[in-house]
């Protein structure tokens, strides 16, 4: 096959599956996850039964999609924060911001407490131990994050303490929450520099 038909095949699956996932999650959000069928889901989408069935099994299964897709995007959103410039302190605060508010915006639901158990999740989590880990550590090595504890415990406790922020009122405290988590991560006054 030319190229170009494959590539146009390729765009066609995509649009598929992203329509697929957006009307499911759409569907889900309006009216609930037991009323959501596959059936209303080809409707809404304008796509075949046999068809959708081609992609995915179930709902369940086309949930998975779309929230792994959400993690996806979440975390690059996260890699890009910290790849912006700045010191090493402002772009792990950046970082956990944008963590808290990511928490704080899109937790709490009997959907996300149903998908939060695929690996997809336990994989990303890794990754974004890790990343907060690294800025930790960079952060160390210059003096403005204490050294006292590891960089991979100091992650853990960022990450579950950002994870209260699911259950906060608003966005200030939201700010509020950062603002206490890096508090916690500055040195020691006696070994401060």
């Amino acid at each position: 096959m030319p190229k170009l038909w494959n590539e146009t095949i390729e765009a066609h699956r995509r649009a598929v599956r992203d329509a697929t996932l957006d009307t499911t999650a759409a569907l889900v959000a309006k009216h609930g996850l037991l009323s959501v069928t596959m059936a209303r889901i080809a409707e809404e989408t304008g796509i075949g039964r046999a068809t959708l069935y081609k992609y995915f099994p179930d709902v369940e299964a086309i949930l998975v999609a779309w929230h792994e897709r959400q993690v996806t995007g979440h975390l690059e959103h996260l890699i890009a924060i910290r790849d912006r410039g700045g010191t090493p302190g402002e772009r792990l605060k950046a970082v956990l911001e944008a963590y808290a508010f990511v928490s704080h915006e899109h937790h709490g639901t009997e959907l996300a407490a149903r998908l939060h158990r695929g690996e997809h999740v336990a994989q990303a989590q890794q990754q974004l131990s890790r990343l907060v880990s690294d800025l930790l550590a960079e952060g160390a090595r210059i003096g403005d994050i204490r050294d006292d504890v590891a960089p991979d415990e100091l992650a853990t406790y960022c990450l579950h303490a950002l994870a209260a922020a699911s259950s906060l009122p608003s966005n200030a405290a939201v700010r509020r929450l950062v603002a206490v988590t890096l508090a916690g991560l500055r040195p020691p006054r006696a070994s401060r520099r």
